[in-house]
Protein backbone atom coordinates (compact mmCIF):
# COMPACT_ATOMS: atom_id res chain seq x y z
CA UNK A 1 0.00 0.00 0.00
CA UNK A 2 1.21 3.49 -0.82
CA UNK A 3 1.91 5.77 2.14
CA UNK A 4 3.20 9.29 2.79
CA UNK A 5 6.89 9.43 3.69
CA UNK A 6 8.91 12.47 4.68
CA UNK A 7 12.59 13.10 4.02
CA UNK A 8 13.44 15.52 6.81
CA UNK A 9 16.75 16.38 5.13
CA UNK A 10 14.78 18.05 2.33
CA UNK A 11 12.04 19.68 4.42
CA UNK A 12 12.33 23.48 4.38
CA UNK A 13 9.81 24.02 7.16
CA UNK A 14 7.73 26.22 4.83
CA UNK A 15 4.38 24.74 5.97
CA UNK A 16 3.03 24.68 2.39
CA UNK A 17 2.02 21.05 2.93
CA UNK A 18 -0.26 22.22 5.77
CA UNK A 19 -1.93 24.87 3.60
CA UNK A 20 -2.38 22.51 0.66
CA UNK A 21 -3.85 19.87 2.97
CA UNK A 22 -6.25 22.31 4.63
CA UNK A 23 -7.36 23.60 1.23
CA UNK A 24 -7.81 20.13 -0.28
CA UNK A 25 -10.03 19.13 2.62
CA UNK A 26 -11.99 22.40 2.82
CA UNK A 27 -14.48 21.59 0.08
CA UNK A 28 -13.78 24.96 -1.55
CA UNK A 29 -12.53 25.55 -5.09
CA UNK A 30 -10.66 28.78 -4.34
CA UNK A 31 -7.71 28.65 -1.93
CA UNK A 32 -8.00 32.31 -0.92
CA UNK A 33 -11.69 31.91 -0.03
CA UNK A 34 -11.00 28.70 1.83
CA UNK A 35 -8.04 29.87 3.94
CA UNK A 36 -7.54 33.64 3.97
CA UNK A 37 -8.05 35.11 7.42
CA UNK A 38 -9.25 31.81 8.87
CA UNK A 39 -7.62 29.30 11.19
CA UNK A 40 -6.48 26.27 9.21
CA UNK A 41 -6.92 22.67 10.28
CA UNK A 42 -4.46 20.59 8.24
CA UNK A 43 -4.19 16.83 8.59
CA UNK A 44 -0.41 17.08 8.36
CA UNK A 45 1.75 19.18 10.64
CA UNK A 46 5.32 20.48 10.33
CA UNK A 47 7.43 20.17 13.46
CA UNK A 48 11.02 21.18 14.06
CA UNK A 49 13.35 24.12 14.47
CA UNK A 50 16.10 25.88 12.53
CA UNK A 51 18.23 22.73 12.33
CA UNK A 52 15.67 20.12 11.22
CA UNK A 53 12.05 20.07 10.12
CA UNK A 54 9.72 17.21 9.37
CA UNK A 55 6.06 16.69 8.58
CA UNK A 56 3.92 14.53 10.86
CA UNK A 57 0.94 12.67 9.42
CA UNK A 58 -0.86 9.37 9.87
CA UNK A 59 1.27 6.34 9.10
CA UNK A 60 -1.74 4.05 8.58
CA UNK A 61 -0.38 1.44 10.95
CA UNK A 62 -0.98 -2.25 10.30
CA UNK A 63 -2.16 -2.72 13.88
CA UNK A 64 -3.56 0.75 14.73
CA UNK A 65 -3.96 1.59 18.40
CA UNK A 66 -6.25 4.49 17.53
CA UNK A 67 -8.81 2.17 15.92
CA UNK A 68 -8.65 -0.26 18.84
CA UNK A 69 -9.15 2.51 21.39
CA UNK A 70 -11.97 4.41 19.66
CA UNK A 71 -14.91 4.13 22.05
CA UNK A 72 -17.50 5.23 19.48
CA UNK A 73 -16.34 3.10 16.55
CA UNK A 74 -15.60 6.21 14.49
CA UNK A 75 -12.21 4.90 13.35
CA UNK A 76 -11.94 1.99 10.96
CA UNK A 77 -9.52 0.47 8.47
CA UNK A 78 -10.56 0.26 4.81
CA UNK A 79 -8.05 -1.19 2.32
CA UNK A 80 -5.19 -0.33 4.68
CA UNK A 81 -6.29 3.30 5.16
CA UNK A 82 -7.45 4.41 8.60
CA UNK A 83 -10.61 6.47 8.20
CA UNK A 84 -12.76 8.57 10.51
CA UNK A 85 -16.54 8.66 10.42
CA UNK A 86 -17.13 12.20 11.65
CA UNK A 87 -20.76 11.42 12.42
CA UNK A 88 -19.70 8.80 14.98
CA UNK A 89 -16.84 10.75 16.60
CA UNK A 90 -17.69 12.01 20.09
CA UNK A 91 -14.47 13.99 20.52
CA UNK A 92 -13.21 12.01 23.51
CA UNK A 93 -9.55 12.44 22.39
CA UNK A 94 -8.63 8.83 23.22
CA UNK A 95 -7.18 8.31 19.75
CA UNK A 96 -4.91 11.34 20.22
CA UNK A 97 -3.65 9.92 23.50
CA UNK A 98 -2.77 6.49 22.10
CA UNK A 99 -1.27 7.45 18.72
CA UNK A 100 2.50 7.01 19.05
CA UNK A 101 3.10 9.47 16.18
CA UNK A 102 0.86 12.36 17.20
CA UNK A 103 -0.95 12.12 13.89
CA UNK A 104 -4.50 12.98 14.99
CA UNK A 105 -5.91 16.39 15.81
CA UNK A 106 -9.23 18.11 16.32
CA UNK A 107 -10.94 20.07 13.58
CA UNK A 108 -12.90 23.31 14.01
CA UNK A 109 -15.94 21.39 15.28
CA UNK A 110 -14.00 19.32 17.85
CA UNK A 111 -14.20 16.07 15.89
CA UNK A 112 -11.01 14.14 15.17
CA UNK A 113 -9.24 14.44 11.87
CA UNK A 114 -6.24 12.73 10.34
CA UNK A 115 -4.67 12.10 7.00
CA UNK A 116 -6.79 9.85 4.80
CA UNK A 117 -4.39 10.16 1.85
CA UNK A 118 -6.79 12.53 0.04
CA UNK A 119 -8.83 9.54 -1.09
CA UNK A 120 -12.14 11.29 -0.42
CA UNK A 121 -11.38 14.71 -1.92
CA UNK A 122 -10.46 13.69 -5.48
CA UNK A 123 -6.90 15.03 -5.46
CA UNK A 124 -5.50 11.85 -6.96
CA UNK A 125 -2.52 11.89 -4.64
CA UNK A 126 -2.13 13.57 -1.26
CA UNK A 127 -2.25 17.37 -1.58
CA UNK A 128 0.75 17.70 0.75
CA UNK A 129 2.85 15.75 -1.74
CA UNK A 130 1.70 17.83 -4.70
CA UNK A 131 2.31 21.07 -2.82
CA UNK A 132 5.77 20.35 -1.42
CA UNK A 133 8.16 22.64 -3.33
CA UNK A 134 11.25 20.67 -2.38
CA UNK A 135 10.00 17.11 -2.89
CA UNK A 136 10.45 16.29 0.80
CA UNK A 137 7.09 14.52 1.02
CA UNK A 138 6.65 11.39 -1.07
CA UNK A 139 3.68 9.12 -1.75
CA UNK A 140 5.02 5.68 -2.55
CA UNK A 141 5.05 2.03 -1.68
CA UNK A 142 8.08 0.79 0.23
Amino acid sequence: MKRVYVNEEWCLGCHLCEYNCAFANSGETDMAKALKGKPIFPRIRVEGDESINFAVSCRHCKDPLCVKSCISGALSVEDGVIRIDRNKCVGCLTCILVCPYGALSQDADGAMQKCELCLTNSCGEPACVKGCPNGAILYEER
